[in-house]
């Protein structure tokens, strides 16, 4: 099946000054024989995602002067905004209106204006992090309608559209949703967006993690309006979202223990922006050498044996583990119930690594997969100037 067909996309002056002209100068300074080369591009926004992923190094390309939102259409669920689109403007807008990006993107702290959150659009699309309402609302990729990227050789092409059945071929927008930018550098995205919910609440449950994991299988196969949930420290906290005599019905079904909702959006927000007890426990923690990964595996899996504070989310499918376990441990563990594991923060994450076998901060991958990630990253960046290593080494 063939690439989705690209088409040279109209843009603003803005993109020609503050991106398809440094990128094209690094491009021309390339000597298109020689595998080493002297320049590459890491691509930047508010920086506030710098710790995921692999480090590296090179000639930083600012996205924020790229900055504005497109088009809205709140009629038709529809948002369009450039690269450096701070998140917080995006979802201003959209809170005017009543709707909401669902996949709820945390938003992390701004390293250069301190107590400002967030990041930009482009970001929330590169790195493909979503919040609690993951497993129910669906992703970043479920949400991106189109594209418009600048690619190794200097051309700006455009992706998809503003609706949901507008590709032939491979989606390619969606394609970029946690990539990294090893791909080229996104200028433009258009977005999906839905509606706030008519109700919401949260109830508590208290119990050991494997009653947890039961309860949230049993639950995921019933018509219930669960929307998120979270277990820590023999509590299960769950959120029931959407029309109201839906809501009310589940939470007189499910019962436990109804939480205030000015309580409740607290801790969801805490979740969503990594800011609750769980993770500011990890933060010390990481100064003191453990590890905190992020575990994927199968909603249905049981207890994980592993040693360390565990935080599950997403129905079970998400596990969070502060941890000095190595990582073939953690990685062996991960295997064994069909998933994997991703070295989310460190205070170095090298020397976590350091002896493990294909040692990546994300899983190494099979064979066939590694070939189409080397196949994609050569035909979109054939000179290698993008983020390279900042998904896998060898990218």
């Amino acid at each position: 099946m063939p690439l989705a067909s690209p088409v040279i996309a109209p843009l603003p002056s803005s993109v020609a000054v503050f991106v398809v002209v440094p990128v094209v100068q690094l491009i021309v300074s390339v000597p298109g024989t020689s595998p080493a080369f002297a320049h590459v591009c890491v691509m930047r926004g508010a920086g506030t995602k710098a710790f995921y992923g692999e480090a590296i190094t090179g000639s930083v390309l600012d996205t924020r002067d790229l900055t504005g939102i497109s088009s809205y259409e709140p009629s038709e669920l529809v948002l369009t905004a450039r690269a450096g689109t701070p998140l917080a403007e995006v979802e201003a807008a959209l809170a005017e209106r009543g709707q909401c990006l669902p996949f709820e993107p945390p938003r992390f702290p701004d390293p250069e204006r301190p107590g400002q959150r967030g990041g930009t659009i482009g970001g929330v699309v590169a790195s493909g992090l979503a919040g609690p309402a993951r497993a129910s609302a669906g992703g970043v990729r479920d949400y991106v309608l189109g594209a418009t990227l600048l690619n190794g050789e200097g051309e700006v092409l455009s992706f998809g559209g503003q609706v949901m059945k507008n590709v032939a071929g491979y989606d390619v927008s969606r394609l970029l949703a946690g990539s990294l930018g090893v791909l080229g550098v996104i200028c433009e995205v258009s977005l999906k967006v839905l509606p706030v919910p008519s109700a919401t609440t949260t109830l508590r449950f208290d119990c050991e993690q494997a009653r947890a994991l039961d309860l949230l299988q049993t639950w995921g196969g019933q018509p219930l309006p669960l929307n998120a949930s979270a277990w820590w420290q023999g509590a299960l906290i769950v959120r029931l979202s959407g029309a109201v005599a839906a809501v009310e019905s589940a939470s007189h079904t499910l019962g436990g223990e109804v939480i205030d909702a000015r309580l409740a959006q607290g801790f969801w927000a805490g979740l969503r922006d990594q800011t609750d007890e769980f993770f500011n426990d990890a933060r010390r923690a990481l100064a003191d050498g453990a590890a905190l990964w992020r575990v994927s595996v199968p909603a249905g899996s049981p207890p994980l044996a592993l040693q360390g504070e565990q935080l599950i989310e997403w129905g079970g499918a998400q596990r969070w583990w502060v941890s000095r376990d190595g990582v073939a441990r953690v990685r062996q563990v991960a295997a064994q119930h069909g998933g994997h594991a991703t070295l989310y923060r460190a205070k170095d994450k090298a020397a976590v690594l350091a002896g493990a076998t294909a040692a990546s901060v994300f899983e190494p991958l099979k064979a066939p997969l590694d070939r189409i990630h080397r196949d994609l990253k050569k035909s979109f960046d054939p000179h290698g100037l993008f983020n390279p290593g900042r998904l896998y080494p060898h990218l």
